[in-house]
């Protein structure tokens, strides 16, 4: 086989992979943490074998989908981050595109982060903790670099940029969940609040000589 065979043949494979993902997106928008590998196989016109050749199994479609959303999601931070504002600005702006995600789209939030609500239309078995944790955990590190590429931090600054990265992802996320669910304040109020406890140890900060400023 030429290097060009297999070349359309990558890409044909990348082509229907990304179908099938668009496919269970429209899945995931309609039933939430209920979406199952049956309902999906369905939505793309093919037979669950073939889904399961593609993806292995739901933890590896969950994976799929959740790089994808994932990848949209840290694009939309990164550009918040460097919107061209004040730093306080910019701190409430990227709060505020975490939380205007998940707000836009619940039952993808929930399919990525709840999957285990899916009860019995869901298929079984399925571990979110395996699941989830990943991501929050690739969100804290990229936050971190970003930190640690941005602001002054002295002595143990690398350190220090991965603890505010992990813990500013953690409260994000734990302050997301409970607002999505409960609505009891606007989001206006929820970023307002959550970046006046950020906001001390933020404002106080240099920027990094070199870096492209925080």
């Amino acid at each position: 086989m030429d290097t060009t065979q297999r070349t359309d043949q990558q890409r044909s494979a990348d082509r229907r992979r990304r179908e099938l993902l668009e496919a269970a997106d429209r899945v995931v928008l309609r039933d939430g943490p209920q979406a199952s590998m049956n309902a999906i196989a369905a939505e793309a016109g093919i037979t669950k074998p073939i889904l399961y050749r593609h993806f292995g199994d739901k933890g590896g479609l969950y994976a799929a989908l959740a790089k994808r959303h994932t990848d949209a999601l840290l694009d939309s931070l990164r550009a918040a981050l460097d919107a061209p504002a004040e730093r306080r600005e910019r701190v409430e702006a990227t709060l505020d595109t975490y939380l205007a995600a998940i707000e836009a789209r619940p039952q993808v939030y929930r399919f990525l982060m709840h999957p285990s609500e899916g009860g019995q239309g869901a298929d079984q078995g399925f571990d979110v903790g395996k699941h989830s944790a990943p991501l929050l955990r690739r969100m804290g590190e990229e936050l971190a670099q970003v930190i640690e590429d941005r602001l002054d931090l002295g002595p143990g600054g690398q350190q220090l940029a991965r603890v505010w990265g992990h813990g500013i992802v953690g409260m994000m996320h734990a302050a997301g969940d409970w607002w999505l669910g409960e609505r009891p304040c606007s989001r206006a109020e929820l970023v307002r609040s959550l970046a006046d406890l950020l906001w001390g140890r933020l404002a106080a900060a240099g920027d990094r000589m070199g870096g492209p400023g925080f």
